[in-house]
């Protein structure tokens, strides 16, 4: 068999196969879901969700798209330009930075609703595929290459968790502020979440490379950022309650009963 031919097969190339009906539900959910959030004052929640989805536009589209050229998009069979990756990106990007970045604020700041919050998410994770089925056949096919950078993000990862290891490892095991473990599952659990809705639901289409697909993103794409944003969490927590109250009041308070 061909080496080169081989390799190929077991190449890591995340693609989804979907149609217009699924966008739609899906804004349709993501609206509802801010809606929600803003009912019961999680503002911190609805900062740092809107954030995850404006860095995923910003990574997906600026850099696998403009800079590293691993990014396609075709709609009806057809490659698209700028203008109409673009606005696919837009919408996948906010839709799973937003629902990824809520899912791990929320976990990581032990949300007394959690329960709720994450079952929605996972919910229509999950079953968004199947309504969209009443939508006809898939129109739109994103796909990217991950050759060019998952080495990197591998370094990446081992970087951030060995710096927040030796910073935990600096204290009592008992005054950890961290626990490292938990905050990776968070991370391994979130992209594993959605990977495995989008591929026993079709939308990422089976074939040889898709368990190897499934495994790796998960351990790597979210999983990496972790520490930074555990990082974000804390020193936001220092400063804001959830409903964006001054925490520094609060604490003053307490401080004088």
């Amino acid at each position: 068999m061909d080496i080169n031919l081989l390799a190929a097969e077991n190449a890591i190339v995340p693609t989804r196969n979907l149609n217009l009906l699924y966008i739609i539900l899906d804004c349709i959910f993501l609206a509802v879901y801010i809606g929600l959030l803003i009912w019961k004052k999680r503002y911190s929640t609805l900062i740092f969700a809107l954030f995850g989805g404006v860095l995923y536009t910003i990574v997906d589209f600026g850099g696998f798209y403009l800079i590293s050229h691993t990014r396609t998009v075709y709609i009806n069979g057809e490659l698209q330009g700028a203008a109409g990756t673009f606005w696919v990106l837009l919408w996948m990007s906010m839709s799973y930075g937003f629902t990824n970045f809520a899912f791990i604020w929320i976990l990581v700041g032990k949300d007394s609703y959690a329960k709720y919050w994450i079952f929605l998410i996972l919910m229509w994770w999950m079953i968004c595929p199947s309504i969209s089925e009443l939508g006809g056949e898939a129109t739109i096919t994103t796909s990217r290459t991950t050759g060019a950078y998952h080495g990197w993000m591998g370094v990446a990862l081992i970087v951030s968790y060995l710096i927040l290891i030796i910073l935990l490892m600096r204290k009592s095991p008992k005054k950890a502020f961290v626990n490292v473990l938990y905050l990776c599952l968070i991370g391994f659990a979130v992209q594993f979440g959605w990977e495995f809705s989008l591929l026993v639901n079709g939308i990422r289409p089976m074939n040889e490379a898709s368990i190897r697909t499934l495994i790796v993103n998960s351990c790597l794409e979210t999983n990496l950022g972790m520490p930074l944003i555990y990082c974000i969490f804390y020193f936001w927590r220092k400063r804001f309650n959830e409903d964006m109250t001054d925490a520094r009041k609060i604490s003053a308070a307490e401080a004088e009963v």
